[in-house]
């Protein structure tokens, strides 16, 4: 199970302040299908950047599994998102030179899956 719990992701430019997530609480169920839906800006990537750990909310609780990641290192931040969570980006910068095949099983070898897993 995922939670996220009073979550705070405030943006400052000069005097502005943009409140990406303010207080948000949800909860996902394991292997639950979720649909994140809102105008742009709203918040949805800002929100998934923080629950995919390539961000860190200002304030709040992200629950991974029943465990809290306030006190996450950086090597249990690289251990969920190779092992548990995954992104398919708008701008996904793949490789050109190489096929979409390679291209993915690139990223498999550098997340330390054998030859043998990989077809």
């Amino acid at each position: 199970m995922l939670e996220l719990k009073h979550i705070k992701k405030y943006f400052y430019v000069g005097d502005s302040v943009t409140k990406a997530l303010d207080d948000v609480s949800v909860s996902f169920r394991s292997k639950e299908f979720v649909a994140i839906l809102g105008p742009s800006g709203s918040g949805k990537t800002t929100m998934l950047n923080g629950i995919g750990g390539l961000d860190i909310y200002d304030s709040g609780d992200l629950i991974i599994k029943g465990k809290s990641t306030k006190d996450f290192s950086e090597s249990d931040w690289d251990a969920y998102r190779n092992n548990s969570v995954g992104f398919i980006f708008q701008s996904y910068n793949i490789i050109g030179h190489l096929s979409i095949l390679d291209n993915v099983e690139m990223g498999m070898t550098l997340s330390g899956v054998s030859n043998g897993e990989k077809r």
